[in-house]
């Protein structure tokens, strides 16, 4: 991932009260550990207060999206992770990875149909209902998610 920015977040550093940008390789094993940390973080920090679960959540299905779909859970692969908090706006936390992308007004609903037995297929829904605002960039491999 050697073209990418130095940071993805895009909040001024000067006003963050929390700022980590990381990366982990496309292992499943490696989410759990990861957003322990984060939120351990993010809860000392009283960022996103109240709301802890949803970005817990949401930061869990964005890292297995980026690392079963866009590194096909192949660990020489890396997912780029940036999370950060500023009083005024929020938590902005962005997920990054080196795939092919998607198109997500191709992903079928997984409130209709045969979507509704499945056992995945929800995590970019679940998303936008937890978060205030989502928007992918990149073609699909990047996903910006805030709360206030």
């Amino acid at each position: 991932m050697n073209d990418l920015p130095e940071t993805c977040c895009e909040f001024d550093p000067k006003d963050l009260i929390l700022h980590l940008d990381m990366e982990l390789p496309a292992e499943t094993g490696a989410i759990s550990p990861l957003v322990e940390k984060v939120m351990g973080m993010v809860t000392r920090m009283g960022c996103a207060a109240g709301k802890e679960f949803e970005v817990e959540t949401a930061i869990r299905e964005a890292l297995a999206n980026a690392i079963v779909h866009g590194c096909s859970e192949d660990a020489r692969k890396m997912v780029q992770f940036c999370v950060a908090c500023d009083q005024t706006r929020g938590m902005l936390i962005v997920v990054r990875d080196p795939g092919p992308g998607f198109d997500p007004a191709k992903l079928p609903s997984p409130l209709t149909g045969k979507s509704l037995f499945r056992s995945h297929g929800r995590g970019i829904y679940l998303i936008n209902q937890l978060m205030d605002e989502v928007h992918l960039e990149r073609g699909g491999t990047e996903i910006h998610m805030r709360v206030s």
